[in-house]
């Protein structure tokens, strides 16, 4: 048996980074907003959610993929695309190539995520894979957090480039480490589903697009209802060929084990309600708060230390009152978390609004892990990274539809509560209040007023999505009392 512990804080590591990329941008919002670049609020959505439709539509594919062709070679190819996305995100001299390094990185990502989790299942014994699962889904959660903090102290004193350099010499390092320690596992010979894969990836992007355009084209634009229609006929014509095809990349059939299906709907829920807070919560502590990029990054630290104690004592606490329960538990704490989330103001305590924050922190370390280990041990060992990548897709999926639907929803109705006076300035919330300050203190009090209560709409609106999702993850899981 290979070194089991260097490879499980190996394989941490790994997907701590991928997942810290997905929070930082959320600091670099206010910074790009105001640089030579000029995004506006549909392209800084692309540019934040560029890296999670990638990484959340190769995800299924890059488990199959590890499967078939080997674990340790997609760990390192995974982290040189990613390295390479990242130093083209640095270096883009306009949006189209800003999004586009932004793709490229989250290819890299959806490469390695799958197979850091199938690796641990290999090396890890069956007695202790739910506590290795549990350590695997702080790491990546807690990444949003490092991403949040690491991205605040070098954005208080660097531009939004260098963000996207610094993961130029980790990736480095993690390629080389990697390759020394990593232990090769066994192959799944059977034949890649090619088309499957197209079909899924090309479904999953109209999806996306729809959701981020449909605010400034018009909800019953022909581009944004062709979006829709485009998912529902790739995604309908996916779930045909895989019904059919001797080798699928993802059975539909699958989804007929409650555990499997009740565990990726729970997770993609967790990661909406958490994603959406990442998105929002660095926008309302600089532009309501005032407070600095490295204050506002140091602010939700708290969060990471809270779920790193709660997500391993989830694990014991799904042995004794069962999984179905701390999952039911557990998601009611995220509703709990967004609707307290929106009842803050400018003129609300750091420290009240950091037990808000410990709610979310509560609720995710609680739920994910059994959720987690739901989806993949209801697979056999040879279809691992398919189970690793079903359960990382439905968490990218949840964050990128998270960030995406607060995002539209913010976008609204902070557009319909403008001034007229700044009706001229709405293509992003820093135009909007820098053109506000410049007319007098009086109307930018009203604009950031204006802000705020658009963020607490957009909290609440995401945590009615998120109670639905998890009535249905809750209802459908089973009941057994072991998280297996």
């Amino acid at each position: 048996m290979p070194p089991q512990r260097p490879t499980l804080v190996l394989m941490c590591v790994c997907v701590l980074t991928l997942q810290s990329l997905v929070a930082a941008i959320n600091l670099a919002i206010a910074k790009l907003s105001a640089s030579s670049l000029h995004p506006s609020s549909s392209q800084m959505l692309w540019i934040v959610d560029a890296y999670v439709i990638v990484f959340a539509g190769l995800l299924i594919p890059a488990g199959a993929l590890g499967d078939r062709l080997g674990r340790k070679g997609l760990l390192l190819l995974g982290i040189g695309v990613f390295c390479a996305g990242a130093a083209m995100s640095a270096a883009a001299s306009g949006v189209a190539v800003l999004i586009a390094g932004r793709g490229l990185a989250g290819a890299g990502a959806a490469l390695v995520m799958p197979a850091s989790m199938s690796v641990l299942l290999h090396v890890v014994p069956a007695e202790r894979r739910p506590s290795a699962i549990a350590s695997w889904s702080a790491a990546v959660a807690i990444g949003g957090i490092v991403g949040n903090a690491g991205g605040a102290v070098i954005l208080q004193y660097f531009s939004w480039r260098v963000l996207f350099w610094v993961y130029v010499p980790v990736s480095l390092v993690l390629l080389s480490v990697v390759a020394l320690v990593t232990p090769r596992t066994r192959r799944n010979p059977a034949s890649l589903d090619l088309v499957g894969s197209v079909l899924l990836v090309l479904g999953l992007v109209p999806l996306l697009f729809s959701i981020i355009e449909g605010p400034e084209l018009g909800w019953g634009s022909v581009p944004v209802l062709g979006g829709f229609a485009a998912t529902v006929v790739l995604l309908t014509a996916f779930t045909r060929y895989e019904l059919r095809t001797a080798h699928p990349l993802l059975d539909p059939r699958l989804f007929k084990l409650p555990r499997l299906r009740s565990g990726t709907v729970g997770v993609g829920a967790s990661f909406f309600g958490m994603f959406a807070l990442f998105y929002v919560n660095a926008q309302f502590l600089q532009y309501v708060k005032g407070f600095s990029p490295l204050q506002t990054g140091l602010a939700i630290v708290p969060m990471a230390v809270g779920m790193m104690v709660v997500t391993q004592a989830s694990v014991s606490w799904a042995r004794r009152i069962g999984a179905r329960t701390t999952i039911g538990i557990g998601l009611l704490l995220l509703v709990v978390g967004l609707l307290l989330l929106s009842t803050a103001t400018r003129a609300t305590p750091y420290l009240l609004y950091t037990v808000y924050l410990m709610v979310m922190a509560l609720g995710v370390g609680m739920a994910m892990p059994s959720l987690s280990a739901g989806v993949v041990s209801s697979l056999p060992q040879h279809q691992a990274g398919v189970g690793s990548g079903l359960n990382s897709a439905a968490r990218e999926l949840g964050a990128a539809l998270g960030i995406a639907t607060i995002g539209t929803v913010l976008s609204i109705r902070f557009t319909d509560q403008l001034p007229s006076a700044l009706a001229g300035h709405v293509h992003s919330a820093s135009a909007a209040l820098a053109e506000a300050a410049k007319h007098g203190a009086a109307l930018h009090s009203e604009v950031v007023v204006d802000f705020a209560n658009a963020v607490a709409v957009g909290y609440r609106v995401t945590a009615g999505l998120l109670f639905v999702l998890a009535v249905i993850a809750f209802s459908g899981f089973g009941a057994r009392r072991a998280a297996r």
